[in-house]
């Protein structure tokens, strides 16, 4: 019985956390900065937010060196991804940003067997080959779009391996240890690459400005240490691939945001919903797959 209350429990945080995610992309297109500084900033304001939680909730630091190391290096994996993601909606849209997001479904299933050897899971597949069928059917929407598909569909990469990593680690370390080494991670990682980024991406200014400040505060709050956090704590619980799959539903929050504020509406046509729909049409699957091998555990 307790068990079944701390699952469900857990797909309550999850439904919330892709809730949270879906407004990443709107602060992506708010924040007027380039990707790199915008990524940056977000994980240097978790950083220090999450050094605060530390400090006020007194959860132990680590003391080990390389336990310190092993946490951050996985936050790079989730640093770039956020550089990639946003590069494709600043390239292209909000709409393609996230949707591009959902063939981390896609790379999970090929990824993790490889990392953890193991068999592949053929249902995992053919679900992430019908996720890659939508996103294929959205390439060609838009010739102008490519690059940044192309941008979102390595930040999906990135981002599978980041959440087959963590998997492993929230098992053993605190969420709130492992988002700060991982944020703080990020913030070194990136920032001794943002000289040579700027280089070849040059900007007018460094320092974001005020309104650009307030939403890089919320993004980091809210839809970073918020988002990631639970994150980490519903994956004690579930799959990283059910994770992944189920937030696939991110890009309905999303486009509908963008489709209010942006009016990005104007800007798709109906090669772009159909393969919306397949997108879809995978994660309806894996909840009804999900939910029918729960029943057949629990009969017996």
């Amino acid at each position: 019985m307790g068990s079944t209350i701390f699952m469900k429990k857990s797909y309550i945080m999850l439904h919330i956390a892709v809730v949270l995610a879906g407004f990443t992309g709107v602060f992506g297109k708010l924040i007027t900065l380039n990707e790199g500084l915008l990524t940056w900033y977000r994980v240097l304001f978790s950083t220090i937010i999450l050094f605060i939680i530390l400090k006020a909730s007194k959860i132990k630091p680590l003391n080990n060196l390389k336990e310190k190391f092993d946490i951050a290096k996985i936050g790079m994996l989730i640093t770039i991804h956020w550089v990639f993601f946003y590069g494709s909606i600043k390239y292209a849209n909000i709409s393609i940003g996230v949707v591009c997001y959902c063939l981390t479904s896609f790379f999970t299933a090929i990824f993790e067997p490889i990392i953890n050897k193991k068999r592949f899971n053929p249902s995992q597949l053919l679900l992430s080959l019908l996720t890659l069928t939508g996103i294929s059917l959205i390439f060609h929407f838009d010739a102008s779009y490519q690059l940044g598909i192309a941008l979102g569909v390595i930040s999906s990469a990135f981002a599978a391996l980041y959440t087959i990593y963590n998997e492993r680690l929230v098992q053993t370390y605190h969420s709130i240890q492992i988002n700060y080494y991982q944020m703080l991670g990020g913030t070194i990682g990136l920032g001794a690459l943002l000289p040579l980024y700027l280089y070849y991406f040059p900007v007018n200014t460094l320092l974001p400005n005020w309104s650009d400040a307030g939403y890089l505060f919320v993004l980091a709050l809210f839809c970073t240490v918020g988002l990631y956090v639970m994150v980490a704590e519903i994956l004690k619980k579930i799959a990283a691939f059910t994770l992944n799959l189920t937030f696939n539903l991110e890009p309905i929050y999303a486009i509908i945001l963008a489709f209010l504020f942006f009016n990005e509406g104007r800007e798709v046509n109906s090669s772009f919903f159909y393969g919306l729909g397949l997108v879809m049409l995978s994660v309806i699957l894996q909840t009804v797959m999900a939910t029918r091998k729960k029943a057949i555990i629990i009969n017996g």
